[in-house]
C-alpha cells in the first residue's frame, strides 16, 4: 500500500518535471526563432535530441528495433507530436507572446479527452468533464476570438496554429500508447530521429541554413531546448503514458501554464491584455476538470494494486 501511494507520488513528480520542461520550451523557441527559422531550429531541435538520446540507448546496451511496423510508428509519433505541432509553434512565436502561446497549448487534456469520447471511447462522457470542455473552449476565445471579432485579426493565424499543434499533441498523447512495453528512451528517440529524417532536408531547401548567422543567444536556447525540453522531456513523456494514461499525462498542461507564463514575464519582459488572464483562468479550470478525475482512478487503481 506504502509502495503503491510512494509511485504514484513519483509519477506526479514527474508530471511536474515535464510540465516545466514543457513550459521553459516556449521561451526557448522564443529566443531561438529570433535569428533562426522556425523549420531549422525545429529541424536542429529534433536531430539533436535524438542524437543525445540514441548515444545514451547506445550506453545502456540497447538499440531501436527496425522492423516495418516500428518504423511507421515512429513516423507517424513524430508527425504528431513534433515535425507539425514544434514547427507550428516556432512559426507561430515569430509573432505572438510565449505566454499566449503556452496558455492555448495548455487545452491539450481538452481536445485529448474529445478525441477519446469520439475515437476510443474508453472513458465516459461525465457532466464534470463536459463542464470542463466548454470551459476550455471559452477560455480559447477569449484568448483569440476577440481580434477576429473586432475585425483585426492580426494574431489570429498564428494563434490558430498553435491550436492545431494542439490537436496534434492530443493525438499523440493517444497514439503513444502503441509503445507500451518499451523501454520510454526507445519511442522518444525513435520518433525523434524520424522527425529529423523529414526535417533535416527541409530545412535544407527552404532555409539554406548554412548561409545563416545565428546569435550566441539563440544558440544556447536550441541547446537547451533540444537536451531538457525534449531529449529529456520525451522520456518522461512516454513513461508517463503508461503510468498514469494519455489523458492523466496531458494533465502537465494546466501545470505548465503558470511556469511558461511566468517565464515569458520574468525574461522576456512580456505582458498579456485583461481578456487573456481571463481566459488562462477559463482554460485552467477546463483542464482541471478534465483530468482530475482520471489521476483519481490511476490512484485508486494503484492502492488497490
Amino acid at each position: 500500500m506504502v509502495a503503491a501511494k510512494t509511485n504514484i507520488a513519483f509519477e506526479l513528480l514527474l508530471l511536474l518535471a515535464l510540465a516545466s520542461l514543457w513550459g521553459a520550451s516556449y521561451t526557448f523557441i522564443k529566443i531561438g526563432v529570433e535569428t533562426i527559422p522556425p523549420v531549422t531550429l525545429i529541424a536542429a531541435r529534433t536531430l539533436l535530441a535524438g542524437a543525445i538520446l540514441l548515444a545514451v540507448i547506445g550506453w545502456r546496451g540497447l538499440s531501436l528495433p527496425r522492423d516495418t511496423a516500428t518504423l511507421r510508428r515512429f513516423l507517424f509519433q513524430a508527425c504528431l507530436n513534433s515535425v507539425f505541432p514544434f514547427t507550428l509553434i516556432a512559426w507561430a512565436e515569430r509573432t505572438i507572446d510565449a505566454g499566449v502561446a503556452v496558455i492555448l497549448n495548455s487545452t491539450t487534456p481538452i481536445f485529448a479527452f474529445l478525441l477519446t469520447a469520439l475515437i476510443t471511447r474508453h472513458e465516459p462522457v461525465t457532466a464534470r468533464k463536459f463542464v470542463g470542455v466548454i470551459a476550455g473552449l471559452t477560455g480559447i476565445s477569449l484568448i483569440i476570438g476577440l481580434e477576429a471579432f473586432r475585425g483585426v485579426g492580426d494574431q489570429l493565424v498564428p494563434q490558430l496554429a498553435v491550436v492545431l499543434a494542439t490537436i496534434c499533441y492530443a493525438g499523440a498523447a493517444i497514439f503513444g500508447k502503441n509503445f507500451k512495453g518499451q523501454d520510454p528512451m526507445i519511442p522518444a528517440a525513435g520518433s525523434l530521429l524520424a522527425g529529423a529524417v523529414l526535417l533535416v532536408p527541409t530545412s535544407l531547401v527552404v532555409d539554406r541554413p548554412w548561409t545563416l548567422n545565428p546569435s550566441p543567444e539563440s544558440l544556447i536556447a536550441l541547446v537547451c531546448l533540444s537536451a531538457f525540453s525534449t531529449a529529456l522531456a520525451f522520456v518522461i513523456y512516454f513513461r508517463l503514458i503508461h503510468t498514469l494514461g494519455s489523458v492523466g499525462t496531458t494533465a502537465q498542461a494546466y501545470v505548465r501554464v503558470p511556469i511558461g507564463v511566468a517565464i515569458g514575464v520574468l525574461f522576456l519582459g512580456e505582458t498579456l491584455p485583461a481578456t487573456a488572464w481571463i481566459g488562462l483562468c477559463c482554460v485552467i479550470t477546463g483542464v482541471v476538470a478534465m483530468t482530475i478525475p482520471a489521476r483519481q482512478r490511476v490512484a485508486a487503481a494503484a492502492a488497490k494494486g
